[in-house]
């Protein structure tokens, strides 16, 4: 209906207007059951990027909201508009003249766009065996389409913390925000949220996979009802959780200290026991978890000084690094180049960082005792960075096995047990209501993030091990799991990925989505000095530019945007220095659009290079095609591009020398060409026709996307 009253409220006869206004007043009097929400007109995004042109969709930059025109025709800078519903021109409305240099290009959600990825920024501290996780600066609708054609049905778990609609102007509709004095406030969200969610639904993998929607009191009965309506089949429950313990105070009403967490259960999710019910301090899991703890000890209490008897080498083979030996405690006079060190081994030291000596977890002894009984292991090295990773069983860990509460499954390359939880030995499940001090959103997301990037304001960044806890329950045994995040805000929950790598050596990456919105306040500033968006006085105050990426960058290097070392430590899982950084790859993006013509004629194969590494898994380091060439195959990517096909037989001998690749690019119009030698490459890899599948994907899904 808020679509209809829209409509009627752009028709310039008064008389008109009225009558039809009554009919429809008539109309809404009938109700149907379920969660009932208008349907507003579709939503639209601004591009300040692409040329103005004629018959483009268009508004005006000093206005805000959904007032679109159309150009008829440009003449010397300046264009001739007729003003424009859903793309239907008014006559009574035409032959407005504006500067072009007035004028943005607009899109509305259901048109055909051909999106690309440009790159923006990287940082790089995982090595290449790592993935790389993608942090994208759009609008989230067209990013998700664009995921779709990359990752329908891929995604292990999507976290979200949509705007909670609290009348703020927290939130824009139609380049506007919203406010509590909308009446259309709640069905506005309704109507934003369902749209996006449409299509997360299709990115989730069927088969086992969960959705996470953080929320608070302003709209969790209505998310309640949609997510019910969107999901049918599936469990969804929520969950109450305490972020802030001192409480929110407000006037004749209680303090609030909770909000809620909605989980969605795909297919055959399930809770995967952490040793916590997230309500107590009850450890069920006694001493530790079945993860491995690292050997090193580098927090303040295990420097050197305090553990003479825990410096000691470990010797590992110089040919494959394989485990040798354990040497002697030394004193803590003794200079470690007297110690001997046997044939053909090379010698590992406890951590050396920041000029601070540290130590191993166990004496040597003890150690040795341990790897007898098979409970020691080597992790993945890295000889370059110098990282040679330990890990241990605890006493707690044997006492399980003995109980029988874990099962050694077999023995690993290196002799080590290989070991898991008896089904129901871990814990109990976890409660419905969680109240742990490190969910504190003040502590743990707000006083984190200035310690990340000092000065630097963002709403109500939630905690960062709170966004942990929640994914842990379903990745925790996925170590190479996707995880999406489509408003990714400040950037906790690429935070919390990479976190979860480090504690158990995983390989699991996140997509972030988040937009460079700034502040209402600020926009109102900066329109008052002249810039609008796509100026770069405006784009540098948004959100992914001050915001997501310093402080994803910082997280990852141990670094402040101002090179300074980051102060304090991780608490909680895995204490440790926050200057140490982490040991991942992060790729930006921003999202653009192109001219499906380019695409059509085959100039465009540049732009689309970073979506078929994205399609390939984002693995290895992202490579640019340079030059006219029959073929692209990247050196690091397991993908390869044959962009001549009358070298195809060459491009087939090129493909055998590579054993990694898995994705094979082929450029033809030819339907029965691209048939033909996808049958003779076989089924060893995943053939895809460009561009014929990039352009008919983003036509069909455009109006799939919004009708579900």
């Amino acid at each position: 209906m808020a679509k209809i009253e829209d409509l009627i409220a752009q028709i310039p006869d008064e008389r008109l207007k009225k009558a039809i206004g009554a009919e429809v007043r008539e109309l809404k009097k009938n109700k149907k059951f379920g969660l009932v929400f208008e349907e507003h007109l579709p939503e639209t995004v601004r591009l300040p990027k692409l040329p103005v042109k004629e018959g483009e969709l268009v508004a005006k930059k000093c206005e805000t909201g959904n007032e679109l025109w159309r150009v008829k025709t440009i003449r010397k800078g300046i264009a001739t508009l007729e003003r424009a519903v859903e793309g239907y021109p008014l006559p009574s409305e035409t032959g407005i003249e504006v500067s072009v240099a007035e004028l943005v290009v607009v899109r509305s959600f259901g048109d055909p766009i051909y999106p690309v990825l440009v790159p923006v920024d990287r940082v790089a501290r995982g090595g290449p065996d790592k993935p790389w996780h993608m942090v994208i600066n759009a609008d989230n609708f067209h990013a998700l389409q664009l995921l779709l054609y990359a990752y329908e049905g891929k995604v292990d778990a999507i976290y979200i913390d949509p705007p909670y609609n609290s009348g703020a102007r927290d939130w824009k509709y139609n380049n506007d925000y919203v406010d509590k004095n909308d009446p259309w406030q709640h069905s506005k969200w309704l109507s934003m949220l369902q749209k996006r969610l449409k299509l997360a639904k299709r990115l989730l993998n069927p088969t086992d996979s969960v959705l996470i929607v953080t929320i608070d009191e302003k709209e969790f009965q209505r998310l309640a009802l949609l997510l019910e309506q969107l999901f049918p089949g599936c469990t969804v429950q929520m969950v109450t959780t305490v972020i802030n313990p001192k409480g929110t105070a407000r006037y004749n009403e209680f303090s609030r200290v909770e909000e809620y967490l909605f989980f969605v259960f795909i297919g055959a999710a399930k809770l995967q026991s952490t040793g916590s019910d997230m309500l107590t301090e009850r450890d069920y899991a006694i001493e530790t978890d079945v993860r491995w703890r690292g050997l090193a000890r580098t927090g303040r209490k295990g420097l050197r000084s305090n553990n003479p008897g825990s410096w000691y080498p470990i010797f590992l083979r110089k040919s494959d690094f394989s485990f040798h030996s354990i040497g002697d405690a030394i004193g803590k006079d003794v200079d470690e180049s007297t110690v001997k060190v046997p044939q053909g081994t090379i010698a590992i030291w406890p951590p050396n960082k920041d000029g601070h000596e540290y130590s191993w977890s166990t004496v040597p002894e003890t150690l040795r005792a341990i790897h007898a009984k098979g409970g020691f292991k080597t992790g993945r090295v890295n000889p370059a960075k110098n990282s040679f990773p330990f890990y241990y069983l605890s006493t707690g860990a044997f006492e399980k096995i003995e109980k029988g509460e874990i099962v050694v499954t077999g023995r690993g390359p290196a002799n080590e047990l290989l070991i898991e939880f008896a089904d129901g030995a871990k814990s109990a499940a976890p409660r419905s209501v969680w109240n742990q001090v490190a969910h504190d959103a003040g502590s743990h997301g707000t006083s984190l993030l200035q310690r990340l990037i000092p000065g630097r304001k963002f709403p109500f960044p939630k905690s960062l091990y709170a966004v942990e806890d929640a994914l842990r329950f379903f990745i925790q045994r996925k170590s190479n799991a996707l995880v999406l995040d489509f408003f990714g805000g400040s950037g906790t929950t690429t935070h919390a990925v990479a976190r979860l790598n480090k504690q158990d050596g995983g390989t699991r990456r996140s997509l972030l989505i988040t937009n460079n919105e700034v502040s209402s306040d600020e926009a109102v500033s900066l329109r008052q000095k002249g810039f609008e968006p796509g100026d770069p006085e405006w784009d540098s105050l948004g959100i992914f530019e001050q915001v997501t990426r310093p402080r994803i960058i910082a997280a990852i290097t141990g670094k402040t945007p101002e090179g300074d070392a980051i102060s304090g430590d991780y608490k909680f899982n895995d204490e440790s220095p926050i200057a140490d950084g982490l040991e991942e790859n992060v790729e930006f993006f921003s999202l653009d659009f192109l001219d499906p013509d380019e695409v059509a004629r085959g100039d465009a194969f540049k732009a689309i290079v970073p979506i078929l590494w994205m399609m390939a898994g984002c693995c290895g380091e992202r490579e640019d095609s340079k030059g006219t060439t029959p073929w692209f195959i990247p050196k690091h990517s397991p993908f390869a591009v044959l962009i001549q096909e009358k070298q195809f037989r060459a491009f087939r001998e090129k493909l055998a020398e590579r054993k990694d690749i898995e994705w094979v690019f082929i450029i033809t119009d030819s339907e029965e060409n691209f048939g033909q030698m996808r049958r003779t490459l076989g089924r060893k890899y995943e053939c895809v026709q460009l561009y014929k599948s990039y352009l008919e994907n983003f036509r069909i899904n455009t109006q799939d996307a919004l009708n579900g």
